[in-house]
């Protein structure tokens, strides 16, 4: 059945090509992605599959029900764009200002359309369930995930694989890792509040540049006097903004930053430091703050059957030439409510451009991926879905793979 699947991907490559391409130009932001989520009906319907529309917001979420009995597996895209401007020179450049797809989503999604397509040709040898989740809104909080989630789409659910296509990592390399493999994503904005004044009278002001210029400098002792050496955790402040006439002391500074973690102990541990050395560092001042502090998506953790099974079914695929275990990412996904909630595992498939030593980053104005890669995830997800469902059926429905 695999190898059926595998040229029946293969044979569809240049669709799948041509729809991420065609959602390359057309890109659409978090929360806004309603053509977007309209073209992924549009394809269902054409092909017959069955599917719920509208789940959690835009969410989508098709399913093929195989010829006998089985478990139920779910594969996840996510469908979103970025608010970046399109810098790259190439055919398919985005046609719409100030959004791109910066992060592989269209790639994500043009891999799990095409993958529905050819397992619905081969359903009947299917046992049990196999469902497709579009997802909305993956890249900022809080997320689609979790509003498709409440709203019912892993009902029934007994596994779950997801994969990101990863620019930085050569073409034909697939990496797993068992628990934490993404980290929490939190946020924080401080405005710290003195008083201003005329630049050349600095002792009858309380100076809030400097006072949020201390105020970095002791926010990174939490990292490297406060967490256990063998945990992670980064702070970084993202945004300084204390705009002011060249002789004008501001009354206001603001902060912005980031904090990625993997233990939830420490997640919650630096929380409480940043509170800690907010007030001490503005008491100091004799000056007031605001702190708010706003949660982001879980670290994601793999679960190790899962990951396992995955690296198994990686190692299967011919243009696949290494399986391997990578270090965790500090970089956040949503996918970690779903493997909150069930069993599962979420991958990186590599998709370095050909010939491109220095590839762009994600999020970058001229990011762009080998579109190869996405026919190694297809097969990599959808040999992991069918050989999840040959194990998990009744023994008597067991189909063997060719």
């Amino acid at each position: 059945m695999n190898s059926k699947l595998h040229t029946l991907l293969e044979e569809k490559f240049d669709e799948m090509v041509q729809i991420r391409r065609y959602l390359h130009q057309y890109p659409e932001p978090s929360f806004k992605e309603f053509q977007t989520a309209a073209y992924i009906r549009s394809f269902y319907d054409k092909i017959g599959i069955s599917y719920r529309a509208n789940v959690g917001g835009n969410g989508i979420v098709a399913s093929i029900q195989g010829g006998n009995p089985g478990p139920t597996v779910a594969l996840r895209a996510d469908f979103d764009a970025l608010p970046i401007q399109d810098e790259k020179d190439v055919p398919y450049q985005s046609t719409v200002p100030g959004v791109m797809h910066a992060c592989g989503h269209d790639g994500h999604t043009a891999t799990l359309l095409v993958l529905a397509k050819a397992l619905f040709e081969i359903r009947d040898s299917l046992p049990g369930k196999i469902v497709f989740i579009h997802q909305h809104a993956e890249e900022y909080a809080p997320g689609g995930a979790k509003s498709m989630i409440e709203d019912g789409c892993l009902d029934g659910v007994d596994a779950i694989f997801g994969t990101h296509l990863w620019s930085l990592t050569p073409t034909g390399v697939v990496q797993y890792r068992t628990g934490p493999i993404m980290a929490a994503a939190d946020r924080f904005e401080i405005t710290i509040k003195g008083a201003g004044g005329h630049g050349a009278q600095p002792h009858k002001t309380k100076d809030s540049i400097v006072i949020a210029s201390q105020l970095v400098v002791n926010l990174q002792q939490i990292v490297s006097r406060r967490v256990n050496p063998i945990d992670s955790a980064v702070v970084s402040i993202g945004s300084f903004v204390a705009e002011n006439a060249f002789n004008i002391i501001a009354d206001s500074a603001r902060l912005i930053g980031t904090v990625r973690t993997f233990n939830e102990d420490v997640r919650n541990d630096v929380e409480k430091e940043i509170e800690r050395i907010v007030q001490g560092t503005c008491l100091t001042a004799d000056a007031s703050y605001e702190l708010s502090y706003t949660r982001g998506y879980p670290s994601v953790v793999n679960h190790p059957e899962e990951t396992a099974f995955l690296a198994s079914a990686a190692s299967q695929i011919d243009e696949v030439h290494t399986v391997e275990e990578t270090e965790p990412h500090m970089t956040g996904e949503d996918f970690s409510y779903y493997l909150q909630h069930i069993k599962g595992t979420f991958f990186f498939t590599g998709a370095q451009p050909e010939g491109v030593d220095a590839p762009y980053p994600h999020h970058h104005p001229k990011f762009d991926f080998n579109e190869k890669a996405m026919l190694i995830a297809a097969k990599t997800l959808g040999t992991a879905a069918v050989e999840y469902l040959r194990e998990q059926a009744p023994s008597k429905n067991v189909i063997k793979a060719n």
